[in-house]
């Protein structure tokens, strides 16, 4: 009688599993919660790592996703990256209708398999094999299956449980386990608002976390990675490529990253020392010879992408970069090192984040980071940051891609975690000196000189290179409030040793102000109106957070017509908040011209969520009064 009970039981629970599986397949099943702002819905996504050793680890994977309209196709996630040392024993796809029946299964064999990597890569032995799958209908669900063997131990998957903005989660769990003898550490971030359950012993470390709401972006937010649910997971002993290491903290991993990656490959031939030492001899500061050499870089060599090696993180020798005149950014960075070190100017490899986002290393947390490598120059009274490659870009200049965040300093001493530039709204200056003629009819004839300096020069400098007829399209947008404008002139001078961006533009526009019966209406704000307000945002989640400042500073002296006189003026304006400063001011130097002067500032920071209206209102308010206007009365 009691072992009929518990076959009963057994099958009754097994009748319980199968039903509760089964229910992932259904889109019907997702609770509303999960479908609010999403576009996929992660049902389950379980992640198995076993670390068999310091130099071998495997990963199972099983994700099952519902993907609920053609937005939500890239959450879907059915690929996985292969090289030399990783194997791939298992892939596998099952596709699903609304209901829950099988529409499609797709083997290994049947993905799609292509490089890894873009066509302006070298050659890579990276490869990655992807489902190529059309929905007939939405919502749809993938069952898709992985098992991997991954001789490289130094990248361990974190624990990430919401992939992407507009994609929740219903279920995610992952497991490492790890022989006794082998340490990991994890660190958790931005779990606050989730009930994280966390089971640990001395041979496997467990996570499970249930039921997260979509994340939605918001405008002048965190990125994405700062507010994102993260486990991060690293082994203290691991192996690249067959080189081991142990590596707890950041001077560790620094030390590791010099002697075994960087030091044997400063092999410059004798030839190019004694040119470059050539080339400095009549400078006397570090600083002095530090340009020159960056400007031989720059002449030299040019950027092509490698992704062989140790992970694509050991760069190529010093001797190989001079005889090809090409490399990477690890390449290109460590062949400029090696160049200073040779007419005796220290330097120091860093690897970093790039990117507009500002992604920062975690201090507290040593592990394979970055995706970008560039070069510090610690002088006595300054650290100078080189970007090595770009051939275009001024001598210390990094601008939004790599500047303000923590980055990793690579030296013979070992690593250290250093924040890079940050550009402040006060070197961040736009300057604008104009002037402009309004005839009888209401034609305007201009001129304008812009001069951009600090993160404003960033957005400037590629202009140098484009093509008059593509400039002629860019400042037609850039003005694009001003209808039918034909520009006349156009010269532009980059300025390197400076930093500054120098534009100076002609241009015409007829019926630029309104004649009413004897009256005309003109706008006064020709050259830099602002335009941009930001989104609304009623139920603002996160922080607000202006990630840099700028300064405008305008002047313009305006003609009007003799046949007009000035009936009535826009009131001056002189509004300064935590958020920034907008002036304006306007006076008659003589019965038929005006000065009209601008300041326009934004402070970088982050506010409290409740600061966002007032900030919107801010833009919205100095939108609203660069669109003032004078009245002019005929005479």
């Amino acid at each position: 009688m009691n072992i009929r009970f518990l076959v009963n039981g057994l099958v009754f629970l097994w009748t319980l599993l199968s039903f509760a599986q089964e229910k992932l397949y259904v889109s019907y099943a997702i609770p509303d919660s999960l479908v609010a702002n999403a576009n996929a819905v992660i049902r389950l996504n379980d992640i198995s790592i076993n670390l068999r050793s310091s130099h071998e680890m495997q990963v199972v994977q099983k994700r099952i996703i519902t993907v609920l309209n053609k937005n939500g196709n890239e959450a879907a996630d059915t690929y996985v990256y292969y090289d030399n040392n990783i194997k791939i024993r298992e892939l596998e796809a099952v596709v699903y209708d609304a209901f829950g029946a099988q529409i499609k299964k797709i083997k290994k064999n049947d993905f799609k398999d292509i490089s890894a990597v873009s066509g302006g890569t070298l050659y890579s032995d990276s490869r990655v094999k992807y489902l190529d799958y059309t929905p007939i209908a939405y919502p749809y669900t993938i069952e898709f299956t992985t098992e991997i063997i991954n001789k490289n131990t130094a990248f361990i998957w974190p624990f990430r449980p919401i992939d992407d903005y507009y994609v929740s989660t219903q279920k995610s769990t992952y497991s490492i386990e790890r022989p006794p003898y082998l340490q990991i550490r994890t660190k958790e971030k931005n779990f606050e608002s989730f009930n994280l359950e966390k089971v640990e012993d001395s041979t496997k470390t467990t996570f499970k976390v249930e039921n997260l709401k979509a994340i939605e972006p918001e405008m002048y937010g965190p990125s994405f990675f700062d507010v994102s649910p993260t486990v991060l997971v690293a082994a203290t002993q691991f192996s690249l490529e067959g080189v081991e290491s142990v590596v707890e903290n950041w001077n560790d991993f620094g030390t590791w990253m010099y002697q075994d990656l960087i030091k044997n490959t400063h092999d410059l031939p004798q030839s190019t020392i004694l040119k470059v030492q050539e080339l400095v001899k009549d400078e006397t500061t570090d600083l002095g010879k530090a340009k020159k050499v960056y400007q031989y870089v720059q002449d030299k060599t040019r950027y092509i992408s490698v992704q062989v090696g140790i992970g694509g993180w050991k760069p190529f020798n010093t001797s190989e970069v001079d005889r090809l005149g090409y490399g990477d950014c690890k390449g290109l960075s460590n062949y400029t090192m090696a160049l200073l070190k040779a007419v005796g100017v220290k330097s120091n490899y860093v690897v970093l984040y790039a990117g507009e986002s500002q992604r920062s290393f975690e201090k507290d947390f040593a592990a394979m980071m970055g995706n970008h490598v560039i070069l510090n120059v610690p002088l006595e009274n300054q650290d100078i940051w080189l970007e090595c490659t770009n051939q275009k870009v001024p001598f210390g200049f990094i601008g939004d891609f790599t500047d303000d965040r923590d980055v990793l300093v690579v030296s013979p001493e070992g690593g250290k975690i250093i924040h890079t530039k940050k550009y402040e709204a006060e070197e961040s200056i736009q300057y604008i000196q104009g002037s402009y003629n309004v005839s009888s009819e209401g034609r305007i004839d201009a001129k304008v000189k812009v001069k951009s300096n600090g993160i404003q020069y960033n957005s400037k400098y590629p202009l140098e290179s484009e093509t008059e007829r593509d400039l002629d399209t860019y400042y037609k947008n850039r003005w694009g409030y001003i209808n039918r404008m034909s520009i006349k002139d156009m010269h532009l001078e980059n300025n390197k040793d400076d930093i500054q961006f120098v534009e100076e533009v002609s241009f015409q526009a007829p019926n630029y102000s309104k004649i009413i019966g004897n009256r005309m209406l003109l706008n006064v704000n020709a050259f830099n109106r602002n335009e941009h307000i930001p989104d609304r945002c009623r139920d603002r989640k996160h922080v607000l957070k202006v990630k840099r400042g700028f300064k405008d500073l305008d002047e313009v002296e305006i003609k009007i017509p003799t046949n007009y006189l000035v009936e009535t003026l826009p009131k001056n304006n002189n509004i300064e908040n935590k958020f920034g400063v907008y002036k304006t001011e306007l006076t008659l130097k003589d019965e038929h011209t005006l000065i009209y002067r601008r300041e326009f500032t934004i402070r970088d920071g982050e506010f409290p969520k409740e600061d966002y209206k007032a900030f919107r209102d801010f833009y919205k308010t100095v939108s609203r009064k660069d669109n003032a206007k004078i009245a002019l009365i005929k005479t």
